[in-house]
């Protein structure tokens, strides 16, 4: 691929507007048809793993099922709750709908191509802190769901909300913090750049010497990679971190009070930060647009005109991939131990894993004298967090009752317990005796 394919920061915001705008409603296309594919292809994936056909009455194959779904939910009535504040109810699934589109502008799907005659980039816009307007989408959109949760006049859409609220502010943290090593390795926040400094092959002066380092950063950066996956996949709400919607306890989350197009706009919001988040993570870790290295040895023009939409859209897919798999196998977990792992796991672990990056960048750049006391205090660092890293001890009468449990078997609650009455029962109970004796006076 020559240079001149590759987008550069500077040839940004000189496009004719209705270039601009062909890049808008291609966007927008892009999304809207790979969220239909999403429904239809998390539904298939899932019917797989549990030995069932899925959708395959709407379309080829019930490809045109979730556009069956998305007709169906336009033209069902649109409820509107008695004590909703009615002007923030409408206005909370738009907010959530338009941060998730927004995020999606600085995504690289390829290099320079020709269009209509104009030489342009396939992307719509780049910054010099292009993946800082990602997490400000994220974070703006979670005042959709707080505001669709407190306006809805009910109790468990507002906790719903406050679940969702905490749980997208604790994971945008770790999320925030993975990418940091990207930042340093690659030397800036654009998009564009950050896939132009994953190329193979790249040389950098290592510990006094030139070394090659292997083109994706989920290679050279693994754990910032699996990091921001988790973090990704507890941003969006998704299974196993799906406690704001969690059924069994909060009825439908934040949105139990939506139907019709409200409700839509926020089926159609979760989706697309997936997509968004993929296309991030295909962006800062897997190379984004170019084509893997064994293409590349054999396909000189692999990474040039409109094929690298192919390769952006493969990786994404298996992303996606990964997203479905993990809500078909794994059971959802706890608030606490959700939010424990968060804050006292990846936040930790982020931190400790930046500190190590930033040595291994200045440390040969350095005097001897500081090397030794880079290294010396890394050594002191992971001595004190193996050696202080806090082990759950189990309660005295969970103590007990593990050593009156006959080996192997699993804990079961003892068969003398006896579970008192609840209160609100006896308080109604009263409240019926107490009406009973006024009508027969």
């Amino acid at each position: 691929m020559s240079l001149a394919d590759s987008p550069t920061l500077d040839q940004f915001g000189h496009d004719v507007w209705w270039i601009i705008l062909i890049k808008v409603v291609g966007i927008f296309a892009f999304l809207v048809v790979m969220t239909l594919f999403t429904i239809w292809y998390e539904r298939k994936v899932v019917g797989r793993m549990q030995h069932r056909p899925g959708p395959n009455r709407v379309g080829p194959v019930g490809l045109l099922q979730s556009l069956a779904d998305g007709l169906k939910l336009a033209f069902k009535e649109d409820i509107m709750p008695k004590l909703a504040d009615k002007a923030v109810f409408f206005i909370a699934p738009v907010i959530s709908t338009v941060c998730a589109f927004t995020a999606f502008a600085i995504i690289p799907l390829g290099p320079n191509v020709s269009m209509f005659g104009h030489r342009t980039a396939l992307q719509l816009t780049d910054l010099p802190v292009a993946v800082l307007l990602v997490l400000a989408c994220s974070g703006l959109g979670i005042y959709g769901i707080v505001l669709g949760g407190w306006a809805s006049g009910s109790t468990y859409p507002l906790l719903g909300g406050l679940r969702s609220a905490a749980q997208m502010i604790s994971y945008e943290v770790a999320m925030g913090l993975s990418i940091v090593a990207v930042f340093m390795t690659a030397g800036s926040m654009s998009t564009s750049e950050i896939v132009a400094a994953q190329a193979d092959g790249r040389q950098q002066h290592l510990f006094g010497q030139d070394v090659t380092l292997p083109g994706w950063y989920a290679i050279l950066l693994l754990p910032s990679f699996l990091i921001y996956f988790i973090s990704a996949v507890g941003e969006t709400n998704r299974a196993p971190f799906d406690l704001p919607e969690a059924e069994s306890e909060l009825v439908g989350g934040f949105h139990t009070e939506y139907s019709s197009l409200k409700f839509a706009l926020f089926f159609l919001a979760e989706y697309i930060n997936m997509v968004t988040v993929s296309g991030l993570c295909t962006t800062l870790f897997l190379g984004g647009w170019r084509a893997p290295a064994p293409i590349t040895s054999f396909w000189a023009g692999a990474n040039s005109g409109w094929y690298p939409m192919i390769w952006f859209t493969v990786k994404v897919l298996i992303l996606l991939f990964v997203f479905v798999w993990l809500r078909g196998t794994l059971p959802r977990l706890r608030y606490d131990q959700f939010m424990r792992f968060g804050w006292k796991v990846l936040v930790p672990v982020n931190l400790v894993w930046i500190l190590l990056v930033a040595g291994v960048r200045v440390a040969p750049k350095a005097d001897r004298s500081v090397q030794i006391a880079i290294w010396t205090g890394f050594a002191v660092l992971f001595a004190v967090i193996i050696l202080f890293w806090p082990k759950k001890q189990p309660t005295a009468p969970a103590r007990a009752a593990d050593e009156k449990r006959p080996a192997g078997s699993f804990p079961m609650p003892p068969m003398d317990l006896v579970v008192p009455p609840s209160p609100r029962l006896k308080r109604v109970a009263v409240e019926h005796a107490a009406a009973s004796g006024e009508q027969g006076e």
